[in-house]
């Protein structure tokens, strides 16, 4: 497990499980289909992953593809680092 998928994950535990590493959650498990999350909790990830990462996620990447489980948000978040760190690299490069 990554250090984002970690750091998602305690997210999860803290804030939808209320600390409680009892329940059975692997990282590719659906949190709507098993009512873990509803809209406000996704915008809840939301927000956290805007904070935690420094990414700006825009409206097209709010659909449930993206936000449905740990590493699917972990590959999202990965891929705006990669793209802020080629998009550094550029400007720096002038």
């Amino acid at each position: 497990m990554n250090r984002i998928e970690k750091d998602l994950r305690q997210f999860v535990i803290d804030t939808f499980l209320f600390g409680s590493d009892d329940v059975q959650l692997s990282n590719d498990d659906s949190f709507i289909e098993n009512g873990l999350i509803d809209s406000m909790g996704i915008l809840n990830l939301v927000s956290f992953v805007e904070s935690k990462y420094a990414i700006e996620v825009a409206d097209s990447d709010l659909v449930p593809e993206i936000w449905d489980s740990v590493s699917r948000i972990a590959t999202f978040v990965a891929s705006k680092e990669a793209a802020g760190m080629t998009q550094a690299d550029t400007a720096y490069a002038i």
